[in-house]
């Protein structure tokens, strides 16, 4: 298995585990006294239960699961989600209902995906110009569908 990820547990719940041998992410449950009720167009901060202390490098992103985007249209608001490395709270989700139809959020729902990343910090250094490419500054879908 890869690197060491300390986490403490205030859920009901058993710790977040792969569902199969080569997952990128796993499942984050609900962890609530009473269902939450989403609204269409509504959207609600979920509470996990879990604490991660992230190696410094390293990054937490909070993805919807498709699962519930296709099905009921739910997803993650500011999906992919970024838990820092040096931050120490609880996880919450940010879910956003796009159906037309009330969704029930209930206790052990599982709610969306975390992936643990690699990610560098950057220095910057400002320049006049950039170099060129083929592209240039061709995006928002400048190559046709």
């Amino acid at each position: 298995m890869g690197i060491r990820v300390h986490i403490v547990n205030k859920s009901k719940h058993q710790l977040p585990n792969y569902q199969t041998a080569q997952s990128a992410g796993v499942d984050l449950q609900a962890n609530l006294e009473e269902p939450i009720k989403l609204d269409p167009l509504g959207r609600a901060l979920i509470p996990t239960g879990l604490y991660l202390e992230l190696p410094q490098g390293y990054e937490a992103q909070v993805r919807p699961r498709s699962g519930l985007a296709i099905k009921h249209g739910i997803g993650v608001l500011n999906a992919p989600g970024t838990i820092d490395a040096d931050y120490r709270g609880e996880i919450k989700v940010i879910l956003i209902n796009h159906s037309n139809h009330q969704f029930v959020i209930e206790d052990a729902m599982r709610i969306a995906q975390l992936v643990i990343a690699k990610c560098e910090q950057v220095a910057f250094v400002q320049v006049q110009e950039l170099s060129e490419t083929d592209r240039g500054a061709g995006g928002f879908g400048h190559t046709g569908m």
